[in-house]
């Protein structure tokens, strides 16, 4: 029985570990080309459809659920005045992203929009965004198709001057 609770301990105390080494950030600069998985200080949220890490990118893929609300959530970002950049493309349709600001991953009620949708034309988009107080930013991908999906790839985040 002490080993079976000793094991607990240190299972819960690896998993507390590794989240606490996601540090807050001020910059942010991400290819995908080294992610197997969605990296742990990330979040996905995919609903009934898929978000996921593949070839050298991330894949929002509706399957069939359209409309489902997908979010790929950063690490915490310290509060300031920023520009986003990232490549995104489509494999055709009308597909929309959203920018929002993340204060609790686990409570939908806590993102609040920080930059209007944007149609997904294939083209670098360029976001300007202000960060009130220390947060994550959800990018919101909205497909509204079967099999449809989105591809971003070299996300970067600098502070502005």
């Amino acid at each position: 029985m002490r080993k079976i609770v000793f094991a607990g301990i240190l299972v819960l105390g690896g998993f507390l570990t590794a989240h606490a080494q996601c540090t807050t950030v001020s910059t942010l600069t991400e290819n995908f080309d080294a992610w197997k998985d969605i990296n742990k200080c990330w979040t996905a949220q995919q609903g009934k459809a898929m978000l996921y890490s593949s070839d050298k990118k991330i894949i929002f893929y509706s399957m069939n659920s359209p409309g489902e609300n997908m979010y790929l959530i950063t690490p915490k970002i310290k509060a300031g005045t920023y520009t986003l950049s990232l490549d995104v493309s489509d494999n055709g349709g009308e597909t929309t992203l959203e920018i929002f600001s993340v204060n609790n991953t686990s409570d939908a009620k806590s993102y609040v929009a920080i930059a209007k949708a944007s149609k997904i034309t294939g083209d670098k988009k360029v976001f300007n965004i202000t960060l009130k107080k220390d947060s994550s930013l959800g990018l919101k991908v909205l497909l509204n198709g079967v099999h449809q999906a989105v591809y971003l790839d070299n996300l970067s985040l600098k502070p502005k001057k």
